[in-house]
């Protein structure tokens, strides 16, 4: 009997407890599940098992969300988190995966995959944004910030990071009969986690935006150059990555396969059963698979 269950674990890394969900064979082809803002690898829970069956997925918590600690000498910013992601793999002795590329998680993992593109067999990019020119209008309260970054328009910043604010990010332009597939779970239970402390480097994460925009030709280099094995799976009814962020990145992997599904930005809870054919598809043919 294969076994597809998803196991809640947990490690030690510098003295702080990580909080990782795994599923499938340890000897399996590995597809790691960076999570994205204001979720945590909650976010990968269903599509985990439907995959465990010829993959390993892990699925960590980064420092300072979900179940992992929130240590006080940890460098929140998304080098520090690319750092984590490689300790994680260490740790766990991974040395070739493939990526999904989502939300911030995204960022965070073609960080990663700059500095050891060997490692990486192929990416999944879903709902992640990396080509400024195309960024839906949900950002454009950021780019106030960015023009004008006072500690009175942080404060406003800050204000996001609420339970209001993650249930709009959580539901961000899903149309109204798609909204009820979104579990209130999401951002109660990200907010129910959420300290002062956490509040505060999730503030800051989101006011260093602005030099992460710096980094987008970068990523955009990455894959130009190393034209890995791509696949998108996108939700167009999103406010901050609508339809053409998709497209956006055929300028740079022309050969990736696109799919644009009826969901927007947290496609994992609406179009679930659509998903997991084109991913199980994709790694199929990569790892050589019947």
């Amino acid at each position: 009997m294969i076994e597809t269950a998803v196991r809640h674990r947990s490690m030690r890394l510098d003295g702080y407890s990580v909080f990782y969900r795994e599923a499938g064979s340890a000897e399996a082809p590995v597809l790691l599940l960076p999570h994205g803002y204001p979720c945590s690898s909650y976010q990968y829970r269903n599509l985990m098992p439907r995959l465990a069956d010829r993959w390993r997925l892990l699925a960590p918590d980064f420092p300072g969300a979900g179940y992992t600690d929130t240590p006080q000498n940890f460098r929140y910013d998304f080098d520090g988190f690319a750092d984590f992601l490689e300790q994680f793999l260490e740790e766990l002795g991974v040395q070739r995966f493939v990526i999904y590329l989502q939300d911030f998680g995204s960022q965070i993992g073609l960080r990663l995959a700059i500095r050891n593109p060997q490692r990486i067999a192929g990416v999944i990019i879903q709902n992640g944004d990396i080509y400024e020119d195309v960024l839906g209008p949900k950002y454009e309260g950021l780019k106030a910030y960015f023009r004008d970054p006072t500690p009175a328009a942080k404060a406003m910043l800050s204000q996001a990071v609420s339970l209001e604010g993650f249930k709009e990010e959580f539901l961000n332009n899903a149309r109204p009969e798609l909204a009820p597939l979104i579990p209130p779970d999401l951002w109660r239970l990200h907010w129910s986690q959420t300290t002062e402390q956490r509040r505060q480097i999730f503030t800051d994460i989101i006011a260093g935006l602005k030099d992460n925009l710096d980094w987008f030709p970068r990523y955009q280099a990455y894959l130009r150059e190393h034209q890995p094995a791509a696949l998108i799976v996108w939700g167009p009814q999103d406010g901050y990555m609508p339809e053409k962020s998709a497209r956006a990145y055929l300028r740079d992997l022309p050969n990736a396969e696109l799919h644009l599904l009826d969901g927007g930005h947290w496609l994992l809870e609406t179009c679930l059963d659509e998903v997991v054919p084109l991913v199980r598809n994709f790694l199929q043919k990569l790892h050589g698979q019947e």
